[in-house]
């Protein structure tokens, strides 16, 4: 398996209404140091309907604005879509949402 097929493994496994950060992410696939590559993987996503790039967050929380399928508005979209609350300054609780790493 290669690093993208990691990388989308595990945002797979992001259950619906919950979110992860790039780090995590990057963790998860087994290398702390491959945020940026996740970044590049998701913007490169070959089935966007299939592998939910959308539950993927920046480390405080925020949507990415550059959302590759829309947008950040599209992004925040698809995520209240599947209950995840925005506070007031557009951040996610990451403690209430965000999903634990193992």
């Amino acid at each position: 398996m290669n690093v993208f097929e990691k990388i989308y493994e595990t945002v797979c496994a992001i259950p619906k209404g919950k979110v992860a950060t790039y780090g995590q992410i990057a963790t998860l696939a087994g290398n702390p140091r491959w945020a940026r590559v996740v970044g590049y993987a998701l913007h490169n996503n070959p089935a966007p309907g299939v592998i939910p790039c959308h539950r993927v967050v920046n480390r405080e929380g925020r949507v990415a604005e550059k959302f590759a399928f829309g947008g950040g508005e599209i992004q925040r979209q698809l995520l209240e879509e599947e209950g995840v609350v925005f506070e007031q300054d557009g951040h996610i609780d990451l403690k209430k949402f965000g999903v634990t790493c193992h």
